[in-house]
């Protein structure tokens, strides 16, 4: 496994994809820093909706984690050393796992790092907001992680279909039908925000802290049995 997971973080590594991550991660945080400076900056709620919700878990986190989960298999499928894995003697759990490791310590501390430094100077050193902000984002890489790496192994085309996930499933379906939001990894990340830190985030319509939780650990889990299946059944040239 740790030879698995050390050539997935070198291929997942490269310069450009990590100056491009990072540009995406500086985002929420030079948004959030002139919403401060404006005039009419917006209620919690609005802050909410706008930068949190829509902005750092419905775009930039999936994005950031899009570009290097897709790429974690679907470089091996195309470059045909996939084989050189699969022929291996290793359980196929031991392939998958590593690989979704490797694409986690890549993403999360974009992530993290983004999160807590919106959340920090949006509400001005309130540390626990900052912290149910940051725990909201890890859990949003670890499933859009699961997912999307999952999707490179189906796909060739990962890009490009997760994009269309990110803005018309998380984007836009979710956001006009009620019952989408009990699909959508974005939905389950802002409730564990609500669920942290209940007193900065007024209570609505997200599922308990405790739902949360069990949702996100079943579609872990649950992606990453498929990627685990996928890997079993998949014909490799």
């Amino acid at each position: 496994m740790g030879s698995v997971y050390r050539l997935t973080l070198r291929q997942l590594s490269g310069r450009w994809r990590l100056v491009i991550m990072t540009l995406l991660a500086a985002l929420p945080v030079i948004t959030a820093t002139l919403t401060l400076r404006s005039t009419t900056a917006p209620t919690v709620a609005e802050f909410e909706n706008a930068a949190l919700s829509a902005l750092l878990a419905g775009s930039i986190v999936p994005l950031v984690v899009l570009a290097i989960a897709a790429a974690a298999f679907s470089n091996e499928v195309e470059d045909r050393t996939l084989a050189n894995l699969t022929l291996s003697p290793l359980p196929r759990w031991r392939i998958a796992v590593p690989k979704l490791l490797g694409v986690l310590t890549i993403a999360m501390p974009f992530a993290a790092v983004s999160a807590f430094g919106t959340a920090y100077v949006a509400f001005l050193a309130d540390l626990r907001a900052a912290i149910a902000v940051t725990v909201a984002a890890v859990a949003a890489v670890a499933l859009y992680g699961s997912a999307f790496t999952w999707l490179g192994l189906v796909t060739t085309q990962a890009i490009g279909v997760g994009l269309l996930y990110v803005v018309l499933w998380e984007g836009f379906f979710s956001g006009l039908v009620a019952g989408v939001r009990l699909l959508s990894i974005r939905h389950y990340a802002i409730a564990l925000m609500h669920g942290v830190d209940p007193r900065r985030f007024a209570a609505g319509d997200h599922l308990s802290l405790p739902a949360a939780l069990v949702v996100s650990a079943v579609v872990f889990a649950g992606f990453l049995w498929l990627s685990i299946r996928r890997l079993r059944r998949m014909d490799v040239p």
